[in-house]
């Protein structure tokens, strides 16, 4: 049976509950990372209506554009560069509520205002890629979305690590 992602939860809480362990059943098994990446964002997108939801994946010194849901997008990310760049280089998730208060704010598309990204760490501990969220709203994006987009990495990261990413991409 093929899974569905239209949650009844009314409040933001309950839809992440909701919606983790479709997602964990989902990703089960599965042992191609592209796959698991575009499933993921598909499932995030139907579920949330998140207006652009995808992967940058590290290689070398750069971020390289995986799968995603939603307009088109920036290929290659630096370190440190914009938020999906900070944030890998910080290793932490970073809550953006307003994309153009952002120092060097990399404008993919000028319908974001606001965006989460949160690291997926391999089992060493180094950042493997980052999961990026936009939305077209100020402010869309709070504490709750870090916590369970930070739980939806985790799950990621552990289904992913016997994976060698080089030989996925």
């Amino acid at each position: 049976m093929e899974p569905t992602f239209n949650l009844d939860a009314v409040d933001k809480k309950g839809k992440y509950e909701e919606f983790i362990p479709g997602f964990s059943a989902l990703i089960e098994g599965e042992t191609d990372m592209i796959s698991i990446l575009a499933n993921t964002s598909a499932a995030l997108k139907e579920a949330f209506n998140f207006f652009w939801v995808g992967f940058y994946i590290v290689k070398g010194e750069e971020l390289v554009l995986g799968p995603f849901q939603g307009s088109v997008a920036c290929y290659r990310i630096k370190k440190g560069k914009g938020v999906c760049g900070t944030a890998w280089q910080e290793g932490r998730a970073i809550v953006v509520p307003d994309v153009e208060a952002f120092p060097g704010h990399i404008a993919c598309s000028s319908l974001s205002r606001s965006e989460i990204v949160v690291p997926l760490h391999s089992a060493s501990g180094a950042v493997m890629a980052v999961l990026d969220i936009d939305s077209d709203r100020l402010a869309d994006f709070d504490g709750t979305d870090c916590e369970y987009l930070s739980r939806i990495a985790d799950i990621l990261a552990a289904a992913m690590h016997h994976l060698d990413i080089s030989e996925k991409v």
